[in-house]
């Protein structure tokens, strides 16, 4: 009976997790799309690109330069509404860093929690989880590493440290886990000590008079001045309206220029498409084991019963009703099964809370263990029914007792 229950506890449970997983995935992503309509970026895996612009799980396809691309940046541009630029590929302490600038905020509908948005170079907003992970206050310092690994020999040797000018709000989207600042400190850490040395001297020249109070820093300047040689990884666009030409820009950028655009919404159902296939052998994995536990119990029932027709013939000779030995064992094969069920309970959330650290450190969204769904509520139902069709062949049986032949024995 014990190896009935774990059988039904292990099946409910993976079933249990696999929809746990698909749900906050499901959710992480969607949440996630933030009315992007196109990312445009170097030529390469399309999802790759959509998956580092606004994921931020994979490395970038290439860089582009801001000759090809500024044209988007254009704020009298036609069909694009914003065009919100992101320079990758640096980090701290595994972390990304994100050169970007403010309109990212709305994108994704963020405020800011304490201090204030970075505005000058080597000013930092950090999400409110990468903030809490790493320490991260305002006024704290760090240098930047290249590429996205936890690693000391990879570190920047930048004469001006990145310094914590804000903290965002609590959002539950990709931001909370990112190291906002400008394009232009991604170029300056990457570019001659000697300019990195003149950046340097200017932004302690803006700490010292923004100490004094005397006037605020000068922000880096747009983009659209800036060398057109210099490069970033990629653009989030959002479109001003549908229409056959917006609806066709994609096709247009991937067949007439050396950029690639994508769709976030078509990459990532293509992602799910793909993810599906695993998740369904999965559960069907899940549900045979599930229906092998329900023979398991019809069996341990069926046997019980040899050793119990004594008991039950006594039942009978005590005023007990044929139609109440059935009812007997068939609660009891549906308490069996509700014990299968709430341990698969205990399995599916004790594992997400264990895979969790895992998750987040993947995918870089919160996973939570404790959410319940409607379909915990369907495994409920789905597990009673099952434990009461193991009992009805059982309780059948011991309402047929013949009580002179089992006495007599």
């Amino acid at each position: 009976m014990a190896l009935s229950l774990i059988l039904f506890g292990l099946g409910v449970g993976l079933i249990s997790l696999l929809f746990l997983l698909e749900k906050q995935l499901q959710d992480n992503f969607e949440r996630n799309l933030a009315g992007i309509d196109l990312v445009v970026g170097a030529k390469g895996s399309p999802l790759q690109m959509i998956l580092c612009s606004m994921y931020h799980i994979d490395a970038p396809t290439g860089n582009v330069s801001l000759g090809e691309v500024r044209p988007f940046l254009n704020p009298k541009h036609p069909l694009i509404d914003q065009a919100v630029p992101l320079a990758l590929g640096d980090s701290y302490q595994g972390s990304r860093i994100v050169g970007t600038d403010q309109n990212i905020l709305d994108l994704y509908e963020v405020e800011i929690g304490e201090g204030k948005v970075w505005e000058n170079n080597f000013e930092v907003t950090a999400g409110a989880a990468v903030a809490e992970k790493l320490g991260l206050k305002l006024g704290s310092e760090f240098n930047s590493s290249h590429g996205f690994m936890d690693s000391d020999k990879m570190e920047h040797d930048h004469a001006t440290p990145f310094r914590v000018s804000g903290i965002l709000k609590p959002s539950g989207t990709v931001l909370d886990q990112l190291l906002l600042t400008t394009p232009q400190s991604f170029w300056l850490v990457h570019d001659h000590e000697e300019a990195v040395e003149e950046e340097h001297e200017e932004h302690e020249d803006h700490a010292h008079h923004d100490h004094d109070h005397d006037h605020a820093p000068e922000p880096p300047k747009s983009l659209l001045d800036e060398d057109p040689e210099k490069e970033i990884t990629s653009l989030l666009l959002t479109f001003k309206g549908r229409s056959y030409q917006s609806l066709n820009l994609a096709r247009n950028i991937n067949e007439n220029t050396d950029l690639q655009a994508a769709s976030p919404a078509i990459e990532i159902n293509r992602l799910f498409n793909l993810m599906d296939t695993g998740e369904r052998a999965l559960r069907m994995l899940a549900i045979i084991i599930t229906i092998v536990s329900g023979l398991s119990i019809f069996i341990s029932l069926f046997s019980s019963l040899r050793d119990r027709r004594y008991e039950l013939a006594l039942m009978r000779v005590m005023g007990g009703r044929p139609t109440t030995l059935f009812n007997l064992i068939v609660i009891e094969g549906v308490l069996l099964a509700l014990m299968g069920f709430v341990f698969g309970m205990i399995l599916s959330h004790t594992g997400m809370y264990f895979l969790a650290g895992a998750l987040e450190e993947s995918y870089r969204y919160n996973f939570s263990a404790w959410v319940f769904q409607v379909e915990d509520l369907y495994l409920l139902v789905g597990s009673l029914i099952l434990g009461m069709v193991a009992a009805v062949i059982p309780a059948t049986q011991a309402s047929k007792t013949d009580i002179s032949d089992t006495l007599t024995q």
